[in-house]
This record gives C-alpha cells, structure tokens and sequence, in this order.
C-alpha cells in the first residue's frame, strides 16, 4: 500500500494505522534515505504502544528501547553497523524471541544480506521539503 504524508504528524498517525493492521508483528524494517520519515514513524509507533518517552533517533547509541503499556519497542539504527553479526552485540537475537517485543530497524540492508522473511519493510521516499511517500 502506497500513501503519501504531508507532515511528521501524519506519517505518525500512519504508523498508528500500520500497528492495528499488523497487530502481531515483531520485525520491521525502515528503509529510506535520510530525512525521508523513518523517525518519525517510530514516534507513531510509539505513542500507539503507550510509551510516553520521546523518542529520538538512535544513530550514536545505535539502539534505544522503551517500554510501552504491554510491548517493548527496541529502536535500531544500522546506518553505522555493517553486517548481521553486528546485531548479535547489541543482542538483537535475544530481543527477536520475544514477541512483546516489537523491533524496528532503520537501514536494514546495512546488516541483511537477505532481509528475514518474517520482517514487514516499510519504504519511505523523500517526495518535496514537506510530502514523503511511504509504502508497505
């Protein structure tokens, strides 16, 4: 499904939309070019999930985790990272077991040769200064 959004607040109100049509998914990919919307979605995410923390990205500290009302959100930026095994130390394979655990991964070709078969890719592409297209 293809949409467009106008502003980081709309592209939030589609993550709350993304979450109740997936209810039940653990893995999710974002991928996009800088400033294309993937933080932004996360903060959708989030407020969906009942988590009241802002939340930022996790480009320098590579991974953030918040704890919502009944999941947590594990927040990962692999834009510094360079392959699979490079998750295993921030103990990705140990989160992914879980499924209250929802897990987000921005840039995930950095680090999947193959990308999982169980991971939901969300693309997003810069459209203008303002719209973005975002598509799963």
């Amino acid at each position: 499904m293809d949409f467009i959004s106008n502003s980081p607040a709309e592209t939030e109100k589609l993550a709350k939309k993304f979450i109740k049509n997936f209810p039940d998914t653990v893995l999710v990919g974002l991928s996009g070019d800088l400033g294309s919307g993937k933080t932004a979605f996360v903060k959708g995410l989030s407020k969906a999930l009942g988590i009241k923390k802002n939340v930022t990205s996790p480009t320098f500290v590579i991974e953030k985790i918040y704890q919502g009302k009944s999941r947590q959100l594990i927040h990962i930026d692999a834009y510094r990272l360079s392959t699979e095994s490079d998750l295993q130390t921030i103990g990705f394979y140990e989160f992914i077991h879980n499924p209250k655990n929802i897990i987000v991964i921005e840039w995930p070709e950095k680090v999947f040769s193959k990308i999982p078969e169980r991971m939901r890719i969300i693309k997003f592409s810069y459209v203008d200064e303002n719209k973005r297209k975002i598509n799963w």
